[in-house]
């Protein structure tokens, strides 16, 4: 199942990962959490939107390279060529949890927002404390630039470093912010981000709320042909 469906009606308990990939990505946000962020303020994430979006926009070629047959999304036999070109050591079984953990659409087919949530899950996934922070994680240096600020962005908002950002930690991180009128603004995003209103975000959550954000959707298609959510 590819929908961020967590544990309704109980705000003050953590998001349940469905999947192993999904417990695993929780597990290397606290790991990565122990470092910090070079992010001070929720004001500065929304400064970098323009350069976030540049660089997204930069890897459409990328997709398009692994979308063997120009259908506008990437299949489960597309993505296995695409890590093996990536050089990730990931088994068939964690490919297909990443597969249907970043399908929100349950349509076997992952779309170019879902293929950058899934890189991204795949870049923090490849945390190694062992592997030198100057060596690439998956080949792709600059898009990896884009994928350490979003990750610092998430650390940023989640202030008690349990993998999850909830209302509460939101709110203050508006209010260290200082600006009333961003305020509004990132609760109503909070509420974009919590797919299944249970109070708490968790990272990819939040990654498909950033690449609707910054103007990547499921929708980038239409422009080249008409493919339809």
């Amino acid at each position: 199942m590819g929908g961020a469906v967590g544990k309704a009606g109980s705000p003050q308990k953590a998001w349940i990962p469905e999947t192993q990939i999904e417990t695993k990505v929780v597990e290397a946000m606290r790991r990565r959490e122990t470092h910090g962020s070079s992010i001070k303020s929720f004001n500065s994430i929304i400064l970098k939107f323009p350069k976030i979006d540049e660089s997204f926009r930069k890897c459409k070629a990328t997709f398009e390279q692994f979308d063997e047959d120009s259908n506008g999304s990437i299949d489960k036999e597309e993505l296995r060529k695409c890590f093996h070109k990536l050089e990730t050591a990931f088994t068939d079984e964690e490919i297909n949890d990443l597969f249907e953990t970043c399908d929100v659409n349950e349509d076997m087919g992952m779309k170019f927002n879902e293929f950058i949530v899934l890189l991204c899950l795949v870049y923090l996934l490849k945390d190694d404390p062992a592997i030198p922070q100057a060596k690439s994680r998956i080949g792709m240096p600059d898009l990896e630039a884009t994928f350490e600020t979003l990750v610092g962005a998430f650390v940023f908002l989640d202030k008690n470093k349990d993998g999850y950002v909830s209302k509460s930690e939101m709110v203050q991180a508006i209010n260290e912010s200082g600006e009333r009128s961003s305020g509004r603004i990132a609760m109503k995003r909070f509420e974009e981000m919590d797919w299944d209103k249970n109070g708490m975000v968790n990272f990819k959550e939040f990654l498909f709320a950033f690449t609707n954000w910054v103007g990547i959707d499921d929708n980038e298609d239409e422009e080249g042909g008409g493919e339809e959510d």
